[in-house]
Parts: C-alpha cells; structure tokens; sequence
C-alpha cells in the first residue's frame, strides 16, 4: 500500500515493530473500559503476533501524526467457516489525545480501500454499548445497524451489550474471487 499522508499525518502498513506503539495505545482499553473485553493487555510480543497474522490475510494499517504512532485499524476474519471467508470483522483504537480530530474517519477509509482491493464483499464491526463515537463513526462510514447481542459480555462488575454493524463492500451477486 502507498502511504497515504498530509503535513501531519502517515497512514500507511503496520510492520512488527509497531507493536509496542500499538500495545500502549490498546492498554488502557483493556484495563479501564469495556471497550475490549480483554481482561489482560497483551505483550509486545503477542501484539507483533496479531499484526503479523492480520497483515497476512486482511490488513492492519497505522496512522503516525508527526512520526509518532496515534492509532491503529485492522481487520480479521470474520468467522471460521469457509463460506465467510469474504467477510471480515474490523476494529479501531485511537491514542485518547487523538480522538474526534478525524483520524479514524481516515484511517477506517484506507482499511475499507485495502479491504476492497483484496477482494472483500463485506465489513463487521462490533462496539461495546454505549460507545457514541464509535457507532458515530461506523455510521458516518455507512455501516448499519444489524443487531445488538445484550447482556454478552461481563467487565468491570457489569454486563455489557454488543452492537454489531455492518457495510457492504461490493453490492453486486456475481460469484466472489478468492479474497487475496
């Protein structure tokens, strides 16, 4: 992918040695929100293992704002079965400094792009409830609503609600290509 980049901001590939940056952005998701229901952060390690694997089948982009890493978007497959093998989940994490300044509006279209051109028909999101400015950005990106799972996940001594959103991709009924 050609890096896509202003005065300030660099959206471009995400390679192992983001995962420290990406580690530190996600920490605080895990530790003090619902946001993720992970209940432990993960080590540098395991993150360099996520982009690794993301990178190698879906995407996993990062946005720098004077050189520094300040968010990142990635996705993954969607579920295991075979006949999904078009559609993806994806997700987004924005250091708290950056947020509302339109990063992830620009990281989620260069995500959506990639996802395109790599053959995939169809995007997911899911967000833990409530989360205004998440379901204010997937809207914004045309994801609609397809359902909420309530009461799925239990965090933080509370249980919580998933919305689950979605986007078409490619709209057309012709058989799909191999996603590459």
């Amino acid at each position: 992918m050609a890096e896509q980049a202003s005065a300030e901001l660099t959206i471009r590939d995400a390679s192992e040695s983001d995962a420290p940056a990406c580690a530190a952005i996600y920490r605080p998701f895990v530790l003090g929100t619902a946001v993720s229901f992970e209940l432990n952060p993960p080590t540098d390690e395991e993150m360099a293992a996520r982009i690794r694997e993301a990178s190698s089948s879906h995407a996993w982009l990062v946005a720098e704002t004077g050189g520094e890493v300040t968010g990142y978007a990635y996705a993954r497959p969607f579920a295991a079965r075979e006949a999904y093998r078009w559609s993806c989940e994806t997700s987004i994490y924005l250091s708290p400094i950056r947020r509302r300044a339109g990063l992830g509006r620009a990281l989620y279209t260069a995500l959506l792009a990639r996802l395109i051109e790599r053959g995939f028909r169809v995007a997911v999101a899911k967000m833990t409830l409530p989360n205004p400015a998440s379901e204010g950005l997937h809207a914004a990106l045309g994801f609609r609503p397809v359902g909420v799972h309530p009461r799925i996940g239990y965090k933080n001594g509370a249980w919580h609600d998933i919305a689950i959103a979605q986007l078409t991709l490619a709209a057309d009924d012709d058989p799909p290509i191999e996603p590459r």
